[in-house]
C-alpha cells in the first residue's frame, strides 16, 4: 500500500512539472459568450469588421462569438459597457478614433479611454472620402466649392455622431474651403446613407469602408479622398490636397480594445491571435477591399499610438473651437 501511494505522489509530481504548471496557470478562456460591442449600427465599417472578426474568433478560439450593436453618443455607450463589464476578457470593444480619441474630447463620460480600456490591437486605418448622393449636380470638389459658396448654410453634410471623424472631417473641410455647411448627425452611417440617397442631405465625409458599397452602385460620387495620398480602392479619386483644399485630412482607424484589468495571458492570446487573423490572405483582402490597409504594428506600439491620437485629437477639437452643438 505504501508503495503505492509512492507511486500516486511520484506521479502527481511528475504531473506538476514545470511546464504543466505554467499550463495550469493559464486562465480558461473563453468559458461563456464572447461580447464584441460596436457603437454604430449594423451595415456600417465598424460592424462588418466586427462581424468578420467574430467568425474568425470563433474558429481558432472557439466558444461563442457575437457582436452586439450599441449606437449613440459617438460611439461610446459600447465603450462605456466594455469599460464597466467584468474584466475576464469575455466583453470586447471594436471601435475608431471616434469613440477612443475624438469623443472624450467632446462629451463628459463615466469612464475614461485610455485607464478603463486596454489596447489589444490596431486592425485597420482607411481614407475618409468626401462623397454626394447621385442627385446633386456636382462632380468634382471645386464646383462644390462654388455651390456652397453660392448657397451659404444651405448645403447639408451627414455624419454617424456628433464628434466622429466624420463630422471632424466637415467641420475641418468648411475651415479649409471658406464655406458654410449644416451638420446633420446619425446614429450610424446606414441611416445617413438613406438620406442621402433620399435627397435630404447631400454630402458626408464617410469612411471608404461604409462608403463603398453605395459607390460601386452609383448612388455615391465620389469627390476627393481626405487623405495625403490616393486610395488603392479609389485610385481615380483625387485627394483633397489635389482638389485644392488643404488642410482636411481626415482617416480613420479601427481597433480592438478588452476591459482594463483582464488577466494578462488573456489579453495577450488575443493580441496574438488578432495578430494572427489580420495577416489571413482572406481577411487582408476584406481589408483592402474595404479601402483600409490593414494593420501591421505590435501591441506596444499601438498602445503608444493611441494615447498619441487621444493627444492630437485633444488639440484638434480645442484649436478649432468644436463643441457639441
Amino acid at each position: 500500500m505504501k508503495r503505492k501511494t509512492f507511486t500516486t505522489a511520484l506521479l502527481a509530481g511528475v504531473l506538476t512539472a514545470p511546464w504543466a504548471l505554467t499550463a495550469q496557470a493559464q486562465t480558461a478562456y473563453p468559458t461563456k459568450t464572447v461580447r464584441l460591442m460596436v457603437g454604430a449600427g449594423a451595415g456600417g465599417g465598424t460592424d462588418i469588421i466586427a462581424r468578420m472578426l467574430a467568425e474568425k474568433f470563433a474558429e481558432s478560439m472557439k466558444g461563442t462569438w457575437v457582436v452586439e450593436n450599441r449606437p449613440g453618443a459617438s460611439n461610446t455607450i459600447a465603450a462605456d459597457l466594455t469599460a464597466k463589464a467584468q474584466a475576464d476578457g469575455h466583453t470586447l470593444l471594436v471601435a475608431t478614433n471616434t469613440g477612443q480619441a475624438i469623443a472624450p474630447h467632446l462629451l463628459k463620460l463615466a469612464f475614461d479611454p485610455i485607464k478603463d480600456l486596454a489596447p489589444i490591437g490596431l486592425i485597420v486605418t482607411v481614407p475618409n472620402v468626401l462623397v454626394v448622393g447621385a442627385q446633386v449636380p456636382v462632380s468634382s470638389v471645386g464646383e462644390l466649392v462654388q455651390a456652397m459658396k453660392g448657397k451659404p448654410g444651405s448645403f447639408k453634410y451627414a455624419s454617424s455622431g456628433v464628434g466622429s471623424t466624420q463630422h471632424i472631417a466637415g467641420e475641418a473641410f468648411d475651415a479649409a474651403a471658406g464655406v458654410k455647411s449644416m451638420h446633420v448627425p446619425y446614429k450610424g452611417s446606414a441611416q445617413a446613407h438613406m438620406d442621402i440617397i433620399g435627397g435630404q442631405v447631400e454630402i458626408m465625409f464617410d469612411t471608404t469602408s461604409s462608403a463603398m458599397a453605395q459607390i460601386k452602385a452609383g448612388k455615391f460620387k465620389p469627390l476627393a479622398v481626405t487623405t495625403p495620398t490616393r486610395s488603392a480602392q479609389l485610385p481615380q479619386v483625387p485627394t483633397l490636397a489635389e482638389a485644392g483644399v488643404r488642410g482636411a485630412d481626415m482617416s480613420t482607424w479601427y481597433a480592438l480594445y478588452v476591459t482594463a484589468g483582464t488577466p494578462a495571458d488573456v489579453v495577450a492570446r488575443l493580441q496574438a491571435e488578432l495578430a494572427r487573423i489580420i495577416k489571413l490572405p482572406d481577411v487582408d483582402t476584406r481589408l483592402r477591399g474595404l479601402g483600409g490597409e490593414p494593420g501591421n504594428i505590435t501591441p506596444a506600439q499601438f498602445a503608444e499610438f493611441n494615447k498619441q491620437e487621444f493627444d492630437r485629437f485633444g488639440k484638434l477639437i480645442r484649436d478649432a473651437g468644436i463643441k457639441l452643438q
